[in-house]
């Protein structure tokens, strides 16, 4: 599970806690006026939190885009710490690239974002219990009355361009959240990318790896390698489900641990974070 594949607290960040304070400070600042410069895309960013009605309450999320003209919507689904600075400063990066990037709070239920301020936290047993509830509220019933809500609010909004397919990505606890959303709304969901993700296999009728015959996406499952020597076995199962249901699949034993892609885990290895990247960028491209 998410908590129990990351590297001990001994371990240090491969960004230093500094830096990647220094790197958030600086991108809530520019929030606050309403742009982010994104550096060599050369395009201004627009931010801002959002509340989408859903089956289940008022979601809070986090919307941010180029200020100019539309572009394909990703639904960004963030690992067991939830939406945070990290996961702000990701999604940025993504919108950098041309994309209108909704990163939810996916523990609304509980409360608004951040429920918890850093990957750190979770690792205390105050965070842990923080978060068991809300976690167990998050059934696959829930996050799929989630993601179509999460979907028709991008298909409102002008940043979005319509005639493109819409996008998901998530990390850990959020990568089957990426399957779950292409099947609740397959005529709109094109992409999705799971990056560490856990639970993609299971014995239940409803295991993500049995959804794929019922989406329209092409995929990509990036896999540390310390989640595959614990399930040697997942990755065959993923690969014989996406070519059932032919579905375009790309499936990859990363050289990096559970966690590797997120600023904030000590698994963060931004070499494998960055190819993980590119290639979610080309599979995105593809929307």
């Amino acid at each position: 599970m998410c908590e129990d594949a990351t590297h001990d607290d001994r371990i240090g960040l491969n960004l230093s806690r500094r830096d990647f304070a220094v790197l958030g400070a600086a991108a809530a600042l520019a929030g606050c006026a309403g742009e982010l410069r994104a550096g060599s895309s050369g395009n201004d960013l627009r931010e801002r939190m959002v509340e989408i009605s859903t089956a289940d309450g008022v979601a809070d999320a986090f919307f941010v885009h180029p200020a100019e003209g539309a572009h394909p919507g990703v639904i960004m689904w963030p690992d067991i710490a939830g939406l945070r600075e990290a996961k702000k400063v990701m999604a940025r990066r993504l919108a950098a690239a041309g994309y209108a990037v909704l990163c939810v709070n996916q523990y609304y239920r509980g409360g608004p974002a951040p429920i918890l301020n850093s990957f750190s936290e979770f690792r205390t047993p105050e965070g842990q219990a923080r978060i068991k509830p809300l976690r167990e509220a998050l059934t696959p019933a829930a996050i799929t009355r989630d993601a179509a809500a999460y979907v028709a609010f991008l298909d409102g909004e002008a940043a979005v361009d319509k005639a493109r397919g819409i996008a998901s990505n998530g990390y850990c606890m959020g990568g089957p959240f990426t399957v779950r959303t292409a099947a609740a709304v397959p005529s709109r969901v094109r992409a999705a990318a799971s990056f560490h993700g856990a639970g993609l296999v299971t014995d239940e009728p409803d295991s993500p790896h049995r959804l794929l015959d019922q989406t329209k996406a092409a995929y990509l499952f990036a896999i540390a390698r310390n989640d595959d020597a614990k399930d040697p076995a997942a990755k065959e199962q993923l690969r014989k489900a996406a070519d059932a249901a032919n579905v375009p699949a790309e499936i990859e034993v990363y050289p990096a641990d559970h966690g590797w892609c997120v600023p904030d885990s000590p698994a963060y290895d931004p070499n494998a974070a960055d190819e993980a990247w590119q290639r979610m960028l080309v599979l995105f491209g593809t929307v």
